[in-house]
């Protein structure tokens, strides 16, 4: 199940560089491909996804095979595992293809490599036409989704996931899902699902909330009837000069975290992660502007150095990096800023297992950010028919639960074991040292049985939160910054260096007007305004479209 050549790095190397020649620079908020998908300061960590007990799991219905089988090839990153075992990949890809070959008239030899030369080994295949299906996700700074879409890499798979062949994938998730997972209005990807929506919240420490009297019942009113997220967060200002009055050490911790363009969400949607506060779709218009040059982004800075003025946060140790997001581990803050997930507690044992009230601050909004952080392609060197078993094994994959439960927990009895109350429990001895993957970036969250200390109604959350998205007008657009790749790599440079301490408070009153004409300025002559131009451009264009 490894790829069987052994290859010298100077050739994975030139081999990964020619196919993605020409591609823009990484941003620095993208992860750097030899990581883990790295958690927003707060945000709960990915590998959630799984569904009910073994025993409530109903198998897809067969689907009769013909013809002649067809093998696809498949790359996946291992992170739970450093050296995926040869001999238990071999055992489990046995099992898998003993199941789905008599239902769907497909075989698969999968490849788990280390994370760490997944990228170059998965780009060298690529380039090869070694590989049919590949895991991927778009905060990948080598192997993401934008720089195949830019270099070709993915199959256009839009007419075969809405033809016959694709019908059991295609339904396995919302319409709302697919859509925000395309670029150019055509299906390239198949996200993984799971939280597929966007929102934010505040999370406020129980112990403190109750030391200080704070009634949480009445501050998640104030917040919700406030009229835009400026006031949203103002509505916190009595529970942050009461913590301020206590001594506490930090009322309101941001993690050195940027933090407009996810609080105002309700009225922007930010088009590019890696540009954050600076390109956005304005809900409203519905155009690409510039958040830099609006009214909100003043009041929010503003905000910030008024709250820093006032303690509610220490600025200097913000942008220090001495308040990271381990500090929700003590018991020196209040407020701390929380991605909206289906199930909130999760936030509880990252936060050394203090129980915390949420705050939502808005509403939450199906994301492509979101949706592509896991997903499959098709190499677009696949034939008709190779491509086409990859989107029928996907469709068993993300709705099966034997082959769910094979392709991320492995071999029953050997790779986990399931527990009295039908869950799956890797703890055993040996149990999860030669195979182990978590359902996040294997398949759906429908499609595998829960994990030991997971809520059993743990699908049913997901559904709920994925199913109650807003979608924004701009659901489905992607920024392809390749064009004015140079003005944009020096625009984030920017972004780092004035605009984070903009937003975490390090200028007050009239002072903050002036930086942001400053930033402006700088902005500018990096070459701002051509990156605005290329986003209205083809937003217009694909808006049109």
């Amino acid at each position: 199940m490894k790829a069987k050549k052994v290859l010298s790095v100077a050739l994975t190397a030139s081999m990964a560089a020619a196919l993605l020649a020409g591609c823009g620079s990484s941003a620095p908020a993208e992860t750097a491909a030899s990581e883990a998908p790295a958690a927003e300061a707060t945000e709960a960590p990915a590998e959630e996804a799984s569904e009910a007990p073994a025993e409530e799991a109903s198998e897809a219905p067969a689907e009769e095979a013909s013809g002649e089988t067809v093998n696809i090839n498949i790359y996946r990153a291992a992170y739970n595992v450093a050296e995926p075992d040869q001999g238990e990949e071999q055992a489990i890809q046995d099992a898998i293809n003993a199941y789905i070959e008599p239902k769907i008239g497909v075989t698969v030899t999968i490849n788990d490599i280390n994370n760490a030369e997944y990228a170059d080994k998965a780009n060298l295949a690529l380039a090869n036409a070694e590989v049919d299906l590949l895991w991927t996700a778009n905060w990948w700074s080598t192997i993401g989704t934008d720089l195949l879409i830019q270099n070709n890499a993915a199959y256009d798979i839009t007419d075969i996931l809405h033809g016959d062949d694709g019908k059991t994938l295609y339904e396995s998730m919302p319409e709302w899902y697919w859509t925000a997972a395309q670029y150019n209005g055509k299906d390239y990807f198949i996200p993984v699902y799971k939280e597929g929506a966007e929102g934010y919240e505040m999370k406020v420490l129980k112990s403190q909330a109750d030391s200080l009297g704070i009634d949480v019942d009445q501050l998640t009113s104030d917040v919700a009837a406030a009229a835009d997220p400026t006031a949203k967060l103002k509505a916190f200002e009595p529970a942050l000069q009461a913590a301020a009055d206590a001594g506490v050490k930090y009322p309101y911790v941001a993690a050195g975290t940027q933090m407009f363009y996810r609080f105002y969400i309700d009225k922007y949607d930010f088009i590019d992660q890696p540009m954050m506060s600076l390109l956005a779709v304005d809900h409203d218009a519905n155009e690409v502007v510039n958040p830099v040059a609006t009214q909100d982004f003043a009041d929010f800075c503003k905000m910030m150095g008024d709250w820093g003025e006032k303690g509610y946060m220490n600025v200097d140790d913000e942008i220090g990096g001495v308040v990271t997001a381990s500090t929700t581990q003590s018991q020196d803050w209040l407020l701390n800023w929380w991605t909206a997930v289906p199930n909130d507690k999760e936030s509880w044992g990252r936060d050394g297992n203090q129980e915390e009230y949420f705050v939502p601050i808005s509403k939450n909004w199906g994301s492509s950010h979101t949706t592509l952080g896991s997903c499959f392609a098709v190499n677009s060197a696949c034939d008709e028919a190779k491509a086409t078993a990859c989107i029928k094994f996907l469709g068993l994959l993300f709705t099966d639960p034997t082959v769910g439960n094979l392709y991320t927990y492995g071999i029953e009895g050997t790779d986990y074991h399931i527990d009295e109350n039908g869950y799956v429990d890797r703890t055993g001895d040996g149990e999860g040292t030669l195979f182990n993957h978590s359902p996040w970036e294997s398949t759906s969250v429908k499609a595998v049985t829960l994990e030991a200390g997971e809520p059993e109604d743990k699908v049913a959350l997901y559904d709920t939160f994925n199913n109650s998205a807003e979608s924004s007008p701009a659901n489905g657009f992607r920024f392809d910054h390749s064009s004015v790749d140079a003005q944009y790599t020096a625009c984030l440079n920017l972004l780092n260096e004035i605009g984070k301490p903009l937003e975490l408070g390090a200028y007050v009153g009239d002072d903050v007007d002036a930086q942001i004409a400053a930033y402006q300025e700088a902005l500018d002559a990096a070459g701002y305004q051509d990156v605005l131009k290329a986003a209205q451009d083809q937003y217009n264009e694909w808006k049109n479209n």
